[in-house]
């Protein structure tokens, strides 16, 4: 595919974003530090929730002051109540579209406060995007499309530009990989044209972990590879947004 038909700046071939979820300190310890030395920009998506939750996301400033995007997770993170035994248990089975609307809304109004942007991208918690069960289960990607200019989820490949649900991405989530298998997810986007996007959690630590040095190896490569747009998901998908309606990208 020539790069003319791309909508990636610069002429590069591919696009990858670098996506961190839950809010996790690893991610200020270890993650934005690593990216900020090399001249990398990635998505943040944490949850404003609780009395002090401004307090709780205070240390998330330096960040966006650098020029990172602080992403929408959701209010509540809701996942499906099967992760848990009892029957009676708080899950996205039990909660309605309304319900969901007002979740996500009052993180955006609150995320808007302390974190302005002109777009902001979700990040589907567990990446589920479903409330109710059986005859009455509905997709929530409508309500996300209705206020975010994106939605993250899951899946097995790289981004199409051109064909994409832009509401509901897919991701490839980052469990223990190594730095060579994350190298080789980040070149198949330039060899195919596409837009990948990767999900870590903890960083050495936590949940759902990745080696800081299986990062650092990621991008260090990054850094160097100049044929790779590494942006966060909102830029990306306003990007895509203009090269879809006939305008050209920039750069």
């Amino acid at each position: 595919m020539a790069n003319r038909d791309l909508p990636w700046p610069d002429g590069r071939r591919g696009a990858l974003s670098l996506t961190f979820d839950d809010g996790i300190p690893s991610q200020l310890e270890t993650a934005i530090p690593m990216m900020n030395r090399l001249g990398l920009r990635g998505t943040f998506y944490v949850n404003p929730k609780g009395e002090n939750w401004r307090q709780v996301l205070a240390p998330w400033r330096a960040a966006y002051d650098a020029g990172h995007e602080i992403g929408n997770h959701s209010l509540s993170h809701t996942c499906s109540r099967a992760f848990r035994d009892e029957p009676d248990a708080r899950g996205l089975e039990n909660l309605t579209l309304d319900d969901i609307e007002a979740d996500v809304t009052e993180a955006e109004t609150r995320l808007g406060e302390l974190f302005p942007a002109p777009h902001r991208s979700f990040a589907y918690p567990c990446f589920q995007c479903h409330v109710g069960e059986g005859l009455t289960r509905q997709c929530y990607v409508p309500v996300i499309a209705r206020h975010l200019i994106a939605g993250r989820g899951v899946g097995e490949r790289a981004n199409p530009p051109a064909t994409c649900d832009l509401h509901y991405l897919w991701s490839w989530m980052v469990r223990g990989n190594t730095g060579a298998q994350l190298v080789g997810l980040a070149e198949q986007c330039a060899a195919q044209g596409r837009w990948g996007i990767l999900t870590f959690h903890g960083i050495h630590q936590g949940h759902l972990p990745v080696a800081d040095v299986e990062l650092r190896e990621l991008c260090e490569h990054l850094a160097r590879a100049s044929h790779l747009w590494v942006a966060p998901v909102a830029e990306v998908a306003e990007t895509i947004v203009r090269w879809r309606s006939g305008q050209a990208p920039v750069g």
